[in-house]
Formats: structure tokens, C-alpha cells, sequence
């Protein structure tokens, strides 16, 4: 039996200062401050010294395969456009060696420092790299020996119908246990939209699997497709396995079209992934409001697409708060979206931190929530399944 003490802390949602008791990965209880610990006890002991905790962050949209972090600074100079982004990637990733186990371990290093405990990472499968991108990504995560979690997705990033061979690639790498199927823009990119989803859901009909499809096709086209997911959806009984990403559409839709599709949304159970985009924000408080699970994101880090980020997702947080509101609650909400939220959206059960959860936890020297977003204080422990990982931004 592991055992863990967390004395003084101030735990997110709960009132005054205790004691937290972790066991076998667990929160076992929570215990009057300074009283001693549970007859026996004999684990580690830690004084936050009032320190705020909460739930491990949640990165629920990721590329590692792509990254570049811990290599060579590349300058970005991909074409206009997504399908310039796209063709870029596939003709320099060669060159460059990606994906590069490496350089992804680094990158999850950096995202455990910064409180990430579990990420959901989409994956490149194509003819060009087979499924060398689910190889690199899953030798990565053994390095880190369960610091952090994750599921994958494979993804099409080139297209499916207009990139021969990739169907097959996709459903061997859920043969090869890939826990998700992805898809991408199935009217903008495969033109097909029809075809598209149906080889999909189909995929992930047969093997069980998840769905997280990128949507970037914005307007009618956009929300057309919406109104297709949830079709298929809702025939299939796929509720709570499906995710789309981006969904820039229902930002640009008109106030009536929204609120249809996120009634919609919220009624056939399919949660929605963004990454704080500078613009087009999802509407976080009306989605949250109707039910519609969201998850935050922090993309492609550092790579031929982008040369930004550093996979915070209190960050992350950040960049969704000031795009949608600066009251306490509207930072709480952003917050939400990297933590419980984020949970609630992947299927994660029991994210923190309660009595019965699993002990994924973060601590910041923060007073709230609102002021750990605005504030982004070295995460003082990181804390994933009940072992310390990460103390004072390193790696314990």
C-alpha cells in the first residue's frame, strides 16, 4: 500500500484548509489540519504550507508527434492556408527526422513540469510515415514510466479519400490498439463529407473506438457538417465517444443556428475540443451551460505548423479566459476546460480532487483558481496516480 500526506493545503471547491490523504492512487480522505495522520501511517509527508491544489490539468488536444521541442530552432515557413500547413509537414518532416521519440519526450517532460497529467494526442497516419508516428509517441511514454497518461488518436492529417492507402493505415493502427479514430475537414479537405464520416464511424464501429474529428471548415459548410456528426451520432448510439475539434463554425453561426447546435450537441452527447484560438473563440459559457462537455488544448507545439507554445495548459487557460471574459467566473470556466471539464469530455472518471478520485493533482502558490490562471506560478508539486512526479518545475 502507497500513502501519501498532503498537510495544509487548500483544495479547489473546498472550504478552509485540510489535510489530504492519498492511498494507492487515491484520495482516501481529507483531514482536520494538523491532526495527526491515520493509525499507522507511515508514508511521505508533504507541507503545501496553504498552497492551492487541483485537478491534474487535462491537455484533451495535442500533436506530439510533430514536435520539434528540444531540437534545433526551425523557422516557420510554411505555405498559406491549411493545405499549405499540411504540404509543408509531410515534404520537410523527412529532413528534420520527425516525429523524433526525443524530441516528444522532451515535450511531455516540459508538459508534466507544468501539471499535465494526461493528454489526448492526434497522430499522424499517412502512406508516407505508416504508423512510425504512433511508434515514436507510444516509445516516449515508456520513457516516462506512467509520469503522465494519454490516449491516441489516429489521424488523417493529409486527407483520407484524397490520400490512398490512409483508410488502411488507420484501421491498422486501431488494430495495433490506437484508442480513437480521427478525421478532418470531410467536406474542406477529402471533399466527400458523406464518404468521409462513413468510413469513420464505420472504423470506429468495428473496433470499439472513440471519435475525434477536426473540423475547421467554418460557416454553412461547417455547420452542415455538425449537423452530419451528430446525425451519425445519434443512429449509432455513439454518444460520450465523440469529439469535434475546432468547430470554428459554430463561432461564425448566427444566433439561432447555435443555440440549435449546441441543443443538439448536449442532447446526442458529443463534447468539443478547442484550442483558445485568437479568434473565434468557442462559447464556452453557453456551451457549459447546456451541458456540452469542452476540453482545452494546446495543439501543435513548436512545429512546422507553429513555432509557438510550450504545452502549459494553465497557459492555455489564460489565452480561453481573455478571450471570453475577465470575471472570476469566466477564468473559473477556462480553468475548468483544462481540469474537470476536460475530464468530463475525454471520459476520464473521477478527476479530482474529491475523496474517491484518483490523486492526479497540481499544486500553485494561488489564493483561487482565477488567480492560478492569471498568476501561472511555478507548479510547486505535480502529483499524477498518487506519486509526486514533478517538485518546483522539474522532475522529481
Amino acid at each position: 500500500m502507497s500513502e501519501l500526506l498532503l498537510r495544509d493545503a487548500r483544495i479547489q471547491g473546498h472550504e478552509g484548509p485540510a489535510d489530504l490523504l492519498i492511498r494507492d492512487g487515491r484520495i482516501a480522505a481529507l483531514l482536520t489540519p494538523g491532526a495527526d495522520g491515520p493509525d499507522g501511517f507511515a508514508g511521505e509527508v508533504e507541507d503545501l504550507n496553504g498552497r492551492l491544489v487541483l485537478p491534474g490539468l487535462v491537455d484533451g488536444h495535442a500533436h506530439l508527434d510533430k514536435t520539434l521541442w528540444g531540437g534545433p530552432w526551425v523557422p516557420h515557413n510554411s505555405g498559406p492556408g491549411l493545405m499549405g500547413k499540411i504540404r509543408n509537414g509531410q515534404e520537410r518532416r523527412p529532413d528534420l527526422g520527425i516525429p523524433n521519440a526525443d524530441h516528444i519526450t522532451a515535450l511531455l517532460e516540459n508538459m508534466i513540469v507544468c501539471g499535465t497529467t494526461h493528454v489526448r494526442s492526434h497522430v499522424d497516419v499517412d502512406p508516407l510515415v505508416g504508423l512510425g508516428s504512433v511508434e515514436a509517441v507510444r516509445e516516449a511514454l515508456g520513457r516516462l514510466d506512467g509520469r503522465i497518461s494519454a490516449e491516441l488518436v489516429a489521424f488523417p492529417q493529409a486527407g483520407m479519400l484524397i490520400s490512398p492507402g490512409t483508410e488502411t493505415l488507420l484501421e491498422e493502427a486501431l488494430k495495433a490498439g490506437v484508442e480513437m479514430i480521427g478525421g478532418l475537414d470531410p467536406a474542406g479537405v477529402d471533399r466527400d463529407p458523406v464518404r468521409h464520416l462513413d468510413a469513420i464511424f464505420g472504423l470506429a464501429g468495428r473496433y470499439g473506438a472513440g471519435v475525434d474529428i477536426h473540423l475547421h471548415d467554418g460557416g454553412t459548410l461547417g455547420a452542415w457538417q455538425f449537423e452530419l456528426i451528430i446525425e451519425r451520432t445519434r443512429a449509432l448510439g455513439l454518444g460520450g465517444k465523440v469529439t469535434i475539434s475546432h468547430g470554428f463554425a459554430l463561432g461564425d453561426a448566427d444566433p439561432a443556428t447555435r443555440d440549435r447546435l449546441i441543443e443538439d450537441l448536449a442532447d446526442v452527447g458529443i463534447a468539443l475540443a478547442t484550442v483558445a484560438p485568437a479568434r473565434g473563440a468557442l462559447p464556452l459559457r453557453a456551451l457549459t451551460e447546456a451541458g456540452v462537455p469542452v476540453t482545452l488544448g494546446n495543439d501543435g507545439v513548436r512545429d512546422l505548423w507553429s513555432p509557438f507554445g510550450d504545452g502549459d495548459m494553465l497557459e492555455r487557460a489564460f489565452f480561453q479566459a481573455r478571450a471570453t471574459g475577465a470575471r472570476d467566473e469566466d477564468i473559473e470556466l477556462a480553468l475548468d476546460a483544462a481540469t474537470r471539464g476536460a475530464a468530463r469530455a475525454l471520459g476520464l472518471e473521477a478527476h479530482g480532487p474529491a475523496v474517491g478520485d484518483h490523486a492526479d493533482l497540481v499544486v500553485v502558490d494561488a489564493r483561487n483558481a482565477a488567480e492560478a490562471v492569471c498568476v501561472r506560478p511555478r507548479r510547486s508539486l505535480v502529483v499524477k496516480a498518487g506519486r509526486i512526479v514533478a517538485r518546483d518545475g522539474r522532475l522529481a
